[in-house]
This record gives structure tokens, sequence and C-alpha cells, in this order.
């Protein structure tokens, strides 16, 4: 497929898988992984973790308060007895007379609620639907134990299916009638949960991450046996450093400055995690070193066709440096699929540049498969 093509959708629902991309993304292998913290940049400042999560209304999000719905902090368990944290956003016009359709918001790889999903969950609930934007297990104001900021892949997967139980068990929304979302990082681990949780009855997928996959390979086509040997080395020794009392280390996904050195995807990150634009206390990009181990055992492109009757939407940016990940897990998925290229976006446009998110697929795509 041309990578500077114009065309908004590549494929329909019920359309041909898309052919190889010519050329290989080597160049940008340690540049885009590093900046999502997959390769270990390593650093002893410790991210201190909030306390209990606050009960104030008191909006901390890094967007605008909408005047259509309504913002309610909630909390509830996973099946691994983790406390979730989350925003429930309800329409104000919402009819009460009959259930309505919800929809799972989850956010990229070491960010929060209050930043990209959250906009989509606020956005998507002025257009009808009840939505719930949380915090992954083991980061933002959710629990997981202590130190926080730890990756699990079953725990970022099971808080996919722990978010429906709570919606489903909400008067206001029929449990029939149920969504995700995902968000880079989020839209690997959503996709996962619809493999193996049939209650999700669609799913959609915007600037798309496979963090296993970028743990393994980084955005190269084939593994690299040696190389992640050699990781999954280094990590064990840090393993046995931290038994024997050494600082925990971390995997700081987005740079704290800029050099002359720094890469585009590096620029990219830092003018969404490390300026007034993007920035959030509690979203560090950090994730322990050592979560790398079992970060890199998670594939969630392998069992796609599981999905299916259900309808998959990907939706990326022509200029992503993520796009590969949308392009593989479209042809690996069955019908019904559909792969929406957003011309003139890059992988984080998608995360709040209002002007390029394709707000009218994504609500036309909810609207028709959870009617």
């Amino acid at each position: 497929m041309n990578r500077n093509s114009k065309t908004k959708s590549q494929a329909q629902f019920g359309a041909s898988r898309p052919g190889r991309r010519g050329r290989r993304l080597a160049s940008m292998v340690a540049t885009g992984v590093a900046a999502l913290g997959l390769l270990s940049s390593e650093a002893t400042a410790q991210p201190s973790r909030s306390a209990s999560p606050p009960r104030q209304e008191t909006w901390d999000k890094t967007f605008p308060k909408s005047a259509l719905v309504t913002h309610q902090k909630v909390s509830y368990k996973n099946r691994l007895g983790i406390t979730l944290v989350g925003d429930l956003y309800i329409p104000k016009n919402l009819d009460r007379s009959k259930r309505a359709p919800a929809i799972v918001v989850g956010h990229p790889y070491g960010a929060v609620k209050e930043q990209s999903s959250g906009l989509y969950a606020q956005t998507l609930a002025e257009r009808g639907f009840v939505t719930l934007a949380f915090d992954a297990s083991y980061n933002g104001e959710s629990g997981g134990g202590l130190p926080h900021f730890i990756a699990s892949p079953e725990a970022f997967v099971e808080d996919f299916s722990a978010s429906v139980d709570f919606l489903g068990t909400n008067s206001i929304v029929d449990r029939e009638r149920i969504g995700v979302l995902g968000v880079c990082g989020s839209g690997g681990f959503g996709l996962a949960a619809a493999e193996i949780d049939p209650r999700i009855k669609a799913v959609a997928t915007v600037s798309m991450y496979d963090i296993g996959q970028g743990m393994r390979q980084g955005l190269e086509e084939n593994l690299d046996e040696a190389a992640l040997k050699k990781n999954l080395e280094r990590i064990a020794a840090q393993r046995w450093a931290e038994v024997d009392g050494a600082q925990r280390a971390m995997a700081v996904g987005t740079p704290e400055v800029l050099t002359d050195r720094s890469t585009a995807i590096d620029r990219e990150f830092f003018d969404y995690y490390r300026t007034p634009r993007g920035q959030h206390p509690r979203s560090t990009t950090a994730m322990s070193v050592t979560s790398g181990a079992a970060m890199s055992l998670f594939w969630s492109f392998e069992q796609l066709d599981r999905i299916s009757p259900r309808p998959v939407l990907f939706i990326t940016g022509d200029k992503a440096h993520s796009r590969i990940f949308s392009e593989h897990a479209f042809g690996k998925a069955s019908e019904p699929k559909e792969l929406h290229v957003v011309p003139g976006a890059g992988h984080v446009d998608l995360y709040d540049r209002v002007e390029l998110i394709p707000w009218g697929k994504l609500t036309s795509f909810f609207k028709t498969q959870l009617r």
C-alpha cells in the first residue's frame, strides 16, 4: 500500500486484505520503541504514586469539560482483586426510559484516563453513548500494590472485562450493547479482551500499538531472536539487582528534555506528554524495567479471528510510525473489519487533535454495531 495515499478507508467491511508494505521500518525501531518505554532507558528516580483516589469533583483533565455530559468518578474491582478507578460519562439528554449502549475506553501505555482516553470518552458521550475511561491496573489512580507503574498483560486485558462488568451492572446500560475503544497500547489489550470475552460486541482501535510485539521486535517485520534473548538476560540481571537491594529501574517512555540527538518520534511524544498540551502529574510514561519480560509474552494478534463475527475497526494516521501495527492486525483479523487511514495524521495527532480524529467514523461504527 502507498504510504502517502490519501484514501480515507483502505477497506470496508467485507473487503479483501491489504498487501504488505514494501519497505521495512528498521530505521524507526529503536526510536519508536524507546518513545513508548519499550526499551530500557533506566532511571533511578522513582515515580510517585498518588494516594487514595480523590473524591472531589475537581476537573483535572487535559481537555475542557463538556456541558453536554455528566461526569462521575467511579471505582470497581477486577477479577484479580485490584481496584480500578474510572471516569463515567453520561449524556445529559439520555433517554432513561430505555437502556443505552456503552463504550469502555482504554488509554495509551503509560498514560492516564485524564488524557486522550478521557477526551474520547467524553466526546462519544456527547454523541449518545454511556462511556467509561479507566486507569489500568498499577497505573494512575487504580490500585495494584506498591510500587506502582508495573505492566502486566494479564491485568491490562482483565481490566477491560472488569469495566464491562461494571457498566453491565448499571441500570442505564444495555449489557448486550457494550463496545471497546483502545487508544495506542490499549488497542492491543482491548483486542485481546474481545478475543476471550464475547460480551464485547464491537472493538475499535486508534493509533494502536501491540506492546508485546513492540517489546519483542520494535517496528521490525520479523523477530530477532538473539536480540530478544539479550534483552531478557538484561532484565533478569536487573531482577537479581533489585532482589539484592538495588533501586528499581524504570523504562521512561518519553524523554524529559529534547536534545539535538532527539528523534522525530521523541519530539512527537514530548510535545504531548511533556507540555501543557497533554501533560498530567500521574502520567510519567514510565514502567518498571522488569515488566518487560512479561510483556514480551503478550501476543494480541494471534487469535484475532476469535472476535468474528463481531466487527473490528482499526484507525491509524497515514503518517503514523505505528501504522504497521494496525495494518498487521487488519491482515490477521477475520471479517467484518475495516482499516480507516486518516490523511495528514501522525501517531500522537490522534490522541487529541480533534480536527483530525474521525469522530463521524467512530460514531457511525458504534451506533451501527451497538444498535
